[in-house]
């Protein structure tokens, strides 16, 4: 029998497989479709401090391969996330949960990972400072080393708990970013974060969307969610979660062969509710066919070549 499990910042998983913040909600939603309990854990919806009601519509547009969205991180906000979401998340998940958290200052970040971080079902604190779509905010910590090394110090320090930093893609050298975030103690790095793209109605002639801009996910931007892994992997020494356009196990294990310690699923979840527990059904036939007994031997193999 081929082993799934893999140690993420210290906490052991049953699988690498994670639902990405956003697309799966708070995670109960999901449970009306299948056992959750299948999932290595999931990363919930990006909480604020204060609630948030997101961008005007619309905030969703198709390209050929995947899906831009302009979400604007809508939230009740962490106090509402804490009375009401995660009692109903309880129910029906039984393992620990990462909990994506966002802000528009330090002490924001600050004061929503401490409440956060104080609750038993959160295992992880997934820092965002990557959002694209939220003006004056998110992105604005993840396009700059030393704002990214600010906010990183600035929740280490007020958690014990793992503390993973999700990383933009937009910018010149994401490998600048890492490095500044493990030096100020981040325990893992999740990357990618959407690219900024847009689609123009014809018809209007008009930006699709409202915010003008999106955040590009889907298969189109797999090869270079990738690329900024593999990069990633060989200027840092802790663990990166991979996300960006994956679909399927062999996707799964050729993020994994980059660098990646684990994988997030994000718009494919989109295209099937299913395809979480699918992939996790599928991995050990694929593993058996690529000669793969245990999935750790697998994270970096590219790079032992």
């Amino acid at each position: 029998m081929v082993n799934l499990k893999v140690d993420l910042c210290g906490i052991t998983i049953d699988n690498p497989i994670i639902p990405a913040s956003g697309i799966f909600n708070y995670g109960y939603e999901f449970a009306d479709y299948y056992d959750i309990n299948c999932l290595g854990t999931f990363s919930f919806k990006g909480t604020t401090r204060e609630a948030r009601f997101g961008n005007p519509q619309p905030r969703i547009a198709e390209y050929d391969y995947g899906v831009l969205n302009a979400t604007g991180l809508e939230n009740p906000g962490v106090d509402t996330v804490i009375a009401e979401e995660l009692p109903k998340l309880k129910e029906v998940f039984h393992k620990p949960v990462i909990a994506n958290i966002s802000g528009f200052s330090i002490d924001e970040y600050v004061e929503v990972a401490e409440k956060m971080a104080a609750q038993d079902q959160i295992g992880w604190l997934e820092v965002n400072i990557s959002c694209p779509n939220v003006h004056g905010g998110g992105m604005a910590y993840g396009t700059d080393a030393d704002a990214a090394a600010k906010v990183t110090k600035a929740v280490r320090a007020v958690t014990k708990k793992p503390v993973i930093m999700k990383l933009s893609p937009n910018v010149t050298d994401i490998t600048e970013i890492a490095r500044a975030c493990e030096a100020e103690g981040a325990d893992g790095l999740c990357l990618i974060n959407t690219l900024m793209g847009m689609r123009i109605d014809l018809h209007r002639r008009a930006p699709l969307l409202a915010n003008t801009t999106g955040g590009m996910s889907g298969p189109g931007i797999f090869p270079l969610a990738l690329r900024m892994v593999y990069q990633t992997y060989e200027a840092v020494k802790i663990p990166i979660i991979g996300v960006g356009g994956i679909s399927h196990a062999r996707g799964v294990i050729e993020m994994m062969m980059a660098g990646a310690t684990a994988v997030e699923i994000g718009a494919a979840n989109l295209v099937d509710p299913y395809i979480c527990p699918t992939i996790i059904k599928s991995l050990p036939a694929v593993m058996k066919g690529l000669r793969i007994e245990d999935i750790n031997d697998i994270i970096g193999a590219a790079h032992r070549q």
